[in-house]
């Protein structure tokens, strides 16, 4: 994990002073409010519909266990005692004081942490595969790019106000466990004809209010390129993408309205100015990243261990664990584990300051002190031996941190919603709720198999409905609560966009219009068929008249 420098804290430490002045100008009335605006938003901070939010950074997913602890402090010192992970792996505070925030800052800098762009018109939070440099299929650790991409472009003097907000993803691996389709860019190690590794760029993705997959703008970049290409993408949409309005200012409408070949020689003729220019990336400066994210010394006598088949054959409850919550690690001997974020009848992605500790110090004990938070709202213990798996899971279950539900139905994705965002059109908690309830049965949910349902509060579609096997958008009908649903999404390597099934239902009839979703697609699929691929096959007509003559 990558450990500031001097440079690094000195820049954090005069942002918190910055922050803190500039907070007690506006308190004073020295600083007019729209003024003020622009720069709470480069700190992270919101105004929501009860209280100011904070969003901290969590770079590319990485947490050790001391901030952790630093987290839990926060949370219950300045909040009401709990945080809330987001789809971009970021931690948010949802109920902080404005005169309190610049100390808030200031506890984050004491431990390499900030809250810098998580918000504003400026490039967002690198995001990557939770598996990063731990799993077997892929080609390269991402995560020290993401940390060059990082150092680039914090408080890049040329890339503060762009049109809009913008988002990079990097996937290594022929699985995207990282939504890179759908970023402003996306990122694909790959190997070229020649076995080196670069990688594929993608570009004009993302969701909201108009939904589109990204285009290919380059099939291979080499590694020393990377920087300077990326600089050369973001200078041509600074330059030529839309301020007159916001809903058109997202890099994807000026792909569309340009066309990716007409796009791509604007970026190629900027990039030619700048590629041997100080961006170019030498080898020594990678390999000094890359250093912080050598792998762990594992023990090598790990995988002697015999003891889990045992522990899977006497206890039910664990073995349901091991098959629905752990993933085979790339180290014979070690299992990567999941911390289930999604408790039943609890909004999806709390964590309270109580199990941020109790995270912290699982973290150490069985982890080399490491947590990922994935885009799906759950943490990751990634480097756990297979013979404290056990062990872990009693933890994690005696704190209410190991519902066996990852991958399926409740496992869902899901924002805020109207109980705390000013900009959500309709509440998410309580249906989430109302989902939970009518399929409490697990047996079933596991039956189901893998399904992913993302819920939206509104248009900004922060839970990737679009992308969701089943997704819900909550929209406002005369002040009330409705909900539009969309078949046959994904984010993973084969993108697609969800469909509208018809039109939308009231709140009361969620959970029963996906239980007929689901009658449809236990009818229709083959045997071990996932919904998306029953989806694939038979198209959404049979689900829309189901759904809809059931209803009649």
């Amino acid at each position: 994990m990558y450990q500031y420098n001097e440079v690094d804290q000195s820049l954090v430490d005069q942002r918190v002073e910055q922050f803190r002045d500039q907070t007690r100008r506006f308190l004073a009335g020295e600083l007019p409010e729209d003024e003020f605006l622009a720069l709470r938003l480069m700190n992270g901070l919101y105004i929501q519909r009860h209280a100011p939010m904070l969003r901290v950074a969590g770079p590319y997913g990485m947490y050790n266990s001391k901030q952790l602890r630093k987290l839990a402090h926060i949370a219950r010192t300045y909040d009401r005692g709990y945080g809330h992970f987001t789809t971009r792996t970021n931690i948010q505070f949802n109920w902080p004081e404005l005169e309190q925030v610049p100390d808030i800052l200031a506890e984050l800098a004491s431990v390499q942490m900030h809250a810098i762009q998580t918000s504003g018109n400026c490039i967002r939070n690198t995001t990557t595969d939770q598996f990063a440099g731990v799993i077997a299929d892929e080609i390269e650790d991402p995560r020290p790019y993401c940390e060059i991409i990082r150092q680039w472009s914090s408080l890049h003097p040329e890339f503060a106000y762009l049109p809009r907000k913008f988002k990079i993803a990097v996937s290594a691996g022929p699985t995207d466990r990282a939504a890179t389709q759908v970023h402003d860019i996306g990122l694909h190690m790959v190997r070229n004809d020649a076995g080196a590794v670069g990688f594929e760029v993608l570009v004009g993705g993302g969701l909201g209010r108009t939904p589109v997959i990204g285009k290919q703008i380059r099939p291979f970049l080499q590694k020393q390129d990377l920087l300077s290409y990326l600089e050369a993408i973001i200078r041509v949409y600074n330059l030529n993408g839309r301020r007159d309005n916001k809903y058109k200012a997202r890099i994807k409408i000026l792909v569309q309205a340009m066309g990716i070949d007409t796009f791509r020689e604007l970026v190629d003729a900027e990039w030619e100015q700048i590629r041997d220019s100080d961006l170019k990336l030498p080898q020594s400066e990678i390999d000094r990243v890359k250093a912080f994210f050598t792998p762990f010394d594992y023990d090598a006598t790990a995988a002697a261990d015999t003891g889990l088949e045992q522990q899977l054959a006497d206890d039910s409850d664990f073995r349901v664990w091991y098959q629905h919550n752990t993933v085979e690690h790339k180290v014979a001997g070690y299992r990567i584990a999941y911390i289930s974020l999604k408790p039943y009848l609890k909004p999806a992605g709390d964590i309270t300051a109580e199990q941020l500790d109790l995270v912290a110090e699982m973290a150490d004990r069985y982890s080399f002190g490491e947590v990922r938070a994935t885009h799906n709202q759950n943490l990751v213990l990634a480097d756990v031996k297979t013979s404290e798996l056990y062990a872990v899971w009693q933890t994690l279950a005696a704190n209410g941190l190991a519902r066996p539900n990852i991958g399926t139905l409740t496992d869902m994705t899901v924002c805020p919603g109207g109980d705390f965002c000013a900009l959500a059109n309709a509440k998410t908690l309580g249906i989430a709720d109302q989902i939970n309830m009518k399929f409490e049965n697990m047996d079933y949910v596991h039956d189901l198999g893998e399904i992913k349902l993302n819920m939206s509060g509104c248009i900004n579609a922060c839970s990737h409905h679009h992308v969701g096997h089943i997704g819900i958008l909550g929209v406002d009908k005369k002040g009330e609560d409705w909900y539009q649903i969309t078949l046959g999404g994904d984010d993973g390597s084969d993108a697609a966009l969800g469909k509208v099934i018809g039109k939308s239902v009231p709140a009361e009839d969620v959970a029963d219009t996906l239980e007929k979703i689901l009658h449809v697609y236990v009818d229709q699929r083959i045997e071990g068929e996932r919904f998306i691929d029953t989806f694939h096959r038979i198209g959404i007509e049979p689900f829309k008249e189901y759904v809809y003559a059931a209803a009649a």
